[in-house]
């Protein structure tokens, strides 16, 4: 092993590598000295990128283990592969909860004296208990990815192929970790996610049954988004926020509702910018590049042309 490192270290007076350390000291002192607002904690026990990416990755071929599991495995060893690689995943989940809720302790006094330890376990056993029905939520993401583009040949290729299908298959599972009180390990997920496919989906968003990504690439889905069931969309889309609220102080609010409400068989095609808290009603179809900031009733076609006069959501409007 080299000790190039080492060597250039000890090579006086080629940097001045004293002060520039002493100077980043002085850097991170000032930054964990701040307070009212969550920074770093100067902890090094902190959740690991590459450990939740293997961790999503385990889960997915535990999910669909003959389509995204390893080339050898056989049908007649499919139960012993998944149990297997489920109980190896979900221990690794279970370390990673607990750096999680530890890390969230140090920075909230009032988590103080909690059995994090208790607490994690149960997070990962209330995950783990649901891997069967999302399994079935995700069964109609691909049927609809299949019904719902032409050029797919069968299932198989939708499962293998489509990043739609993978950005939506790391988002159910990554929504479960939201949900559950785990929102770092479930940020790290969707962002994994997003530099694999170029798909953004917020682990926050609520998307329901039979959704569909076409391309997808360049797609921005917000935090506070719901989408209905049997919604379409299409690549460069975005459902984000109009404006960000701040306090009598001047700081962001955090956690208001402020992105779209997609309601069912709703298609939104190619480049369309939707933002703000607004409705698009059931059945509509909005169309490519549209620029919308209101809410639009149930079975609205809209257009560039058109998207200043389409009537309103007649309960939703906001």
């Amino acid at each position: 092993m080299s000790n190039e490192p080492t060597e250039l270290a000890g090579k006086k007076g080629k940097w001045p590598l004293d002060d520039i350390v002493g100077q980043l000291r002085a850097a991170r002192a000032e930054w964990r000295s701040h307070t009212g607002r969550l920074r770093e904690s100067g902890g090094r026990d902190l959740p690991s990128r590459h450990a939740m990416g293997h961790i999503i990755d385990s889960l997915i071929s535990a999910l669909f283990p003959m389509r995204l599991g390893p080339a050898d495995l056989r049908a007649e060893n499919e139960d012993f592969y998944v149990g297997y690689t489920l109980d190896s995943a979900l221990n690794m989940l279970l370390e990673q909860a607990r750096l999680e809720l530890k890390y969230t302790a140090r920075l909230d006094e009032r988590r103080a004296g909690q059995d994090l330890d208790a607490r994690a376990e149960r997070i990962v056993r209330d995950f783990a208990m649901i891997l069967p029905d999302l399994r079935y939520l995700l069964d109609t993401d691909v049927t609809a990815a299949y019904n719902g583009d032409p050029a797919a040949r069968s299932m198989d290729e939708v499962l293998l192929c489509y990043p739609g299908i993978l950005a939506i298959i790391y988002h159910r599972m990554a929504h479960r970790l939201y949900k559950s009180g785990l929102p770092l390990l479930a940020r790290i997920s969707s962002e994994i996610a997003h530099s694999v496919t170029g798909i953004d989906i917020h682990p926050g968003a609520q998307i329901g049954h039979s959704f569909f990504i076409d391309h997808g690439t360049g797609v921005v889905i917000g935090e506070t988004a719901i989408i209905g069931n049997y919604v379409r969309i299409y690549q460069a889309v975005t459902l984000g926020a109009k404006r960000f609220e701040v306090d009598e102080s001047g700081n962001l609010q955090k956690g208001q509702a402020r992105h779209p409400i997609v309601e069912d068989d709703v298609v939104i095609y190619a480049g369309a910018t939707i933002l703000g808290r607004i409705v698009i009603g059931k059945g509509s179809t909005i169309g490519g590049n549209v620029w919308l900031t209101r809410s639009v009733a149930p079975g609205t076609n809209v257009t560039q042309a058109n998207a200043q006069n389409v009537p309103a959501h007649p309960e939703r409007e906001r």
